[in-house]
């Protein structure tokens, strides 16, 4: 088994967190022997938000996030974070979740919250641009609006709140789809969400670039869209396992992607095996050597949407405007710098991707 990308401290949904940071965060990351330690120790979350929402009065305003879709245990996750941290500020949270992962729910969405007048809205995209007109106008309407997991287009939007580095999260795939192929390469194809996802697509951007310097005998046969939809993600495994005899693996940078695929792979005894992005308590029993997911990576999505709640609150009381080189306190997060994105616009970055394995799921899969 690999080595670990990062020693990463994670705790239960109502346990305050620390996360290594990368580039875009000035904290270290604690030692992976400390991490059990600092976790028993470690603040209520709430209290934590609490105690570093200081500057202005959140009473009376309302800020919103708006994800992909409902029904997503991502999204939820997510969604939480984001709640604990804006209520805790004084602040009302709103939460939308759209029935179906496209642009045309999100902009109802949008609209309304407009004419309810939020201070701010948090929103993963599904699709940069078909948002944009929508977008621009709400930030006309004095709302503040960064995007979160997904980016919008860098009009639409004061600052991004990202994962991890896209080139990093590329690389870490196909080093990983590398490994499970092992020596001479092979086929392999990748099973994303929906065609628009901008977080997803400058992710397998990031892969095929990675290819092109060193493809290690790997060849990316198929770009297959399972529309983060359950039942589609498995009927879109089942046909690339027909279509490509030849498949050693298949990387799916999407939870509901990875979990279906894991499902049938596992239930048909493939030899074809899987890596990519998902949840431990979704993905623990198909995790091992011997099982059709040797290890996987992610970061934690609870973490995603307090650092996205922060962002909204250093927006709305302008201790922040989006603009590179700007720094904030994001509660026991940490601190953290914009910088710049790949898109032009700017980001703050939440730190490397974790992987989970064989010998750490049991213990990460009761945590989210």
């Amino acid at each position: 088994m690999k080595k670990k990308l990062l020693s990463i401290l994670l705790c239960t949904a109502m346990v305050s967190t620390l996360l290594a940071g990368c580039g875009s965060k000035t904290e270290e990351a604690a030692p992976a022997a400390e991490a059990t330690e600092a976790t028993e120790e470690a603040a209520p979350a709430e209290e934590a938000a609490a105690e570093t929402v200081v500057a202005g009065d959140m009473t009376g305003k309302t800020i919103a996030i708006l994800v992909k879709s409902a029904g997503n245990p991502y999204n939820e996750k997510e969604s939480a974070g984001f709640q604990e941290v804006i209520e805790a500020s004084g602040a009302t949270c709103i939460i939308k979740s759209p029935e179906s992962a496209t642009a045309e729910a999100q902009i109802t969405m949008i609209n309304e919250l407009v004419a309810q007048k939020v201070s701010a809205i948090a929103i993963a995209g599904n699709d940069a641009d078909a948002l944009q007109p929508a977008l621009t106008a709400a930030m006309n309407a004095g709302i503040k609006v960064c995007s979160v997991d997904s980016a919008v287009n860098k009009d639409s939007r004061m600052v991004h709140v990202n994962q991890a580095g896209v080139d990093l999260i590329g690389q870490t795939l196909v080093n990983a789809v590398a490994d499970i192929v092992g020596e001479g390469g092979g086929q392999f194809a990748i099973l994303s969400a929906t065609s628009q996802a901008t977080n997803q697509n400058a992710w397998i951007a990031a892969m095929e670039a990675e290819l092109e310097k060193d493809s290690r005998g790997l060849e990316l046969v198929k770009i297959a869209y399972g529309d983060d939809e359950f039942q589609k993600s498995v009927d879109e495994t089942e046909a690339l396992l027909k279509n490509y005899p030849d498949l050693k693996a298949i990387c799916a940078p999407t939870t509901v992607g990875i979990m279906a695929a894991g499902k049938v792979l596992q239930d048909k005894g493939s030899a074809c095996k899987l890596t990519g992005l998902g949840l431990p308590s979704e993905m623990a029993d198909y995790i091992g050597a011997d099982k059709s997911c040797p290890y996987m990576f992610l970061w934690n999505p609870i973490d995603i949407g307090r650092l996205a709640g922060y962002t909204a609150i250093a927006l709305v009381n302008e201790e922040i405007t989006g603009a590179e080189g700007e720094t904030y306190k994001a509660g026991t997060l940490g601190d953290y710098t914009i910088v710049a994105a790949g898109d032009g616009g700017t980001e703050v970055i939440l730190g490397p991707p974790f992987e989970f394995n064989p010998e750490n799921i049991e213990e990460w899969k009761t945590i989210y």
